[in-house]
């Protein structure tokens, strides 16, 4: 049973990352199926109302990546800005997940996790790509300082 909830909650993944898609662009032909791609999304901190990232990624094209059975590569940046004043929902801990997207049928995943570093009062994001077995070191950083937002 619980290996079956695990398999349902990998599927289910993509339903759950509550990112919107902002626009792609083709990077390789294919023949069969949707061309591989660089898709670019958006998605809001749960935790810290005011902030939005930009998540740019590969996606694998072709047969296997429109039937989504295809493994994306590692590589994406990230880059969050503040869009409105801050505030924090709750306490913030240190490499808490708030975004995370399947990248293969089941064993790898992309997320992202904030840091607060409270010396500098700047909200950092990491995003990385995890695997079950052998994860990947290619990673990317964005930092936003908090600051005051201007009344209009």
């Amino acid at each position: 049973m619980r290996k079956a909830t695990v398999l349902l909650g990998a599927l289910l993944l993509p339903l759950l990352a509550g990112a919107e898609e902002i626009g792609e662009v083709s990077t390789v032909f294919k023949w069969l199926g949707p061309n591989d791609k660089v898709v670019i999304e958006a998605f809001d901190d749960p935790k810290v109302e005011g902030v939005t990232c930009y998540l740019s990624r590969a996606k694998t094209g072709g047969v296997k990546g429109g039937l989504g059975l295809a493994e994306d590569r590692s590589e994406a940046a990230i880059a969050c800005r503040q869009v409105g004043p801050i505030t924090i929902q709750g306490d913030l801990e240190d490499g808490e997940e708030v975004f995370k997207e399947r990248t293969s049928l089941v064993f790898k995943s992309m997320q992202v996790v904030r840091f607060f570093d409270r010396k500098r009062n700047t909200l950092i994001y990491l995003v990385y790509s995890d695997r079950v077995i052998e994860g990947s070191p290619q990673n990317s950083v964005t930092a936003i300082p908090i600051l005051p937002w201007p009344v209009r």
